[in-house]
């Protein structure tokens, strides 16, 4: 089947002018709403007369590791996803979009939650906002890894639009009332996007989506997703460490560091195990040794000693790894919970256990150990055991928000399938649906090329041959 008789076929499934008038009254609406609620903060307004260099320190505080964020978004989600085989230019063009409408949507939404209880009316820029609309996007992305191949862009903006808005609901109630400590979000990032995305999944939940021959990857296309890990690996100790200061932000990066390491390391050792043929399998090299950073992220400026690190690393590591290989095809067949990234396996049980990890550093946490760092960490008016209380309660009303606003979100995406642009079976995992110039993608019909798999039997024949 030619490539135009395909698209001719599947061109119902595309309305035309649908994306483009949401995206553009969208962009309006940022336009007239950054005019009257937003304005520069201090530090990037007007120079004060006699100003000193320290009136733009803040911009050398956070901007490095706010760009080190923002590559992991756009590289890292980006090729993470670029496994599947016909969805190359969709994972990596819609994370493209979804980061940027992110993060002018949800520097406003996340601006209006910080303005309650305060007489401020406007919301103040600087370089801190940049990093929190990355951190919501993180959320996004997440999300739209359980539903990557699924839906459609109106789809995705619908979602994203959402999300941002329960999100934030989220860490109001976790940070702003609960005083919850999450400096990396494996909490409010990790496990809620991850949930949250799983939910809206199983209420989208079709069939064909577990049979469609296009839901594969090729060698190449690993190869590309492997580019993400990298890139992610590399710059998740800033994710972690971003919003702390001084000690803290030095403990961040050592613990991420020893975690992802030992995540790794510890990824690599059962991955052949649970191989039947004793192969390391791609996808959990992809995916599992990066849960050392989740596991990290709610308690990584504390004091959880190098050795704790590592331990959060290797325990990380396993339950992704075991995930992969055993939880998720359990989940799809029982529940029909179709996860086409796994987020589950590196974003929502490594946040859990992410949570807990910062209640266990906070039951044993005294002023002995932590010294000075104590009154920066803990509150002068609830004590380390009480605020281990704290870190559940928050983990599990966020676990609960995420579940119910996935419910709802994925109600509306189900029962609105003509205004929203559903995909049928056909449309899953394949590019030509939304983008153009795809001839060197191989046809629905045809094999999607040679497999790690394939590669391996044809060395295994071609050793034979030589004997």
């Amino acid at each position: 089947m030619g490539l135009k008789q395909r698209t001719a076929e599947i061109h119902n499934r595309n309305t035309r002018g649908k994306a483009t008038t949401i995206l553009i009254v969208a962009q309006v609406l940022f336009v007239i709403l950054y005019g009257l609620f937003v304005d520069y903060a201090e530090t990037a307004g007007p120079k004060p007369e006699n100003a000193t260099g320290e009136h733009h320190s803040e911009l050398e505080l956070y901007y490095p590791m706010f760009q080190d964020i923002h590559v992991m978004m756009l590289v890292g989600f980006g090729f993470l996803m670029t496994f599947l085989a016909y969805h190359g230019f969709g994972s990596v063009g819609f994370n493209f979009l979804l980061t940027c409408y992110v993060i002018e949507w949800a520097t406003l939404v996340n601006g209006w939650f910080k303005l309650i209880g305060s007489e401020e009316s406007t919301i103040r820029l600087d370089i801190f906002s940049f990093m929190e609309a990355d951190f919501a996007v993180a959320t996004v992305l997440i999300s739209f890894g359980a539903v990557l191949g699924k839906t459609s862009p109106v789809q995705l903006i619908i979602m994203a639009t959402l999300e941002i808005v329960f999100y934030n609901i989220s860490i109001y109630v976790g940070v702003a009332v609960f005083k919850a400590i999450d400096v990396g979000g494996a909490i409010f990032i990790h496990m809620f996007g991850a949930y949250f995305g799983l939910t809206v999944s199983r209420m989208i939940y079709k069939k064909s989506q577990t049979q469609s021959p296009k839901e594969t990857s090729v060698y190449h296309s690993d190869v590309f997703a492997m580019i993400g890990t990298v890139f992610l690996w590399l710059y998740w100790p800033s994710f972690n460490a971003g919003p702390a200061l001084e000690n803290e932000r030095h403990r961040a990066v050592i613990n991420t560091i020893l975690s992802l390491s030992a995540s790794t390391v510890t990824t690599f050792a059962l991955s052949s195990i649970v191989n039947k043929e004793n192969k390391l399998d791609m996808v959990h090299v992809q995916n599992a040794t990066l849960a050392g950073g989740v596991i990290m992220g709610a308690a990584a400026h504390l004091m959880l000693h190098p050795f704790g690190a590592m331990l959060g690393g290797v325990v990380a590591g396993t339950v992704s790894t075991l995930g992969y290989r055993y939880l998720q095809p359990c989940l799809q067949k029982s529940i029909k919970l179709h996860d086409t990234c796994g987020v589950h396996n590196l974003h929502g049980m490594p946040g859990i256990l992410g949570a807990v990890v910062s209640a266990i550093a906070c039951a044993v946490a005294s002023r002995e150990v932590y010294q000075g760092s104590y009154d920066v960490l803990f509150l002068p008016d609830r004590t380390p055991q009480q605020q281990a209380g704290y870190q559940i309660l928050a983990m599990v009303l966020s676990l609960a928000i995420a579940i119910v606003s996935g419910v709802l979100t994925g109600l509306m995406l189900k029962c609105l399938p003509g205004i929203f642009d559903s995909l049928d079976e056909s449309s899953y995992y394949d590019d030509s649906v939304f983008w153009e110039a795809v001839e060197e993608q191989p046809s629905a019909s045809s094999s999607p090329g040679p497999s790690i798999n394939v590669i391996g039997k044809e060395r295994e024949a071609l050793e034979m041959a030589s004997h």
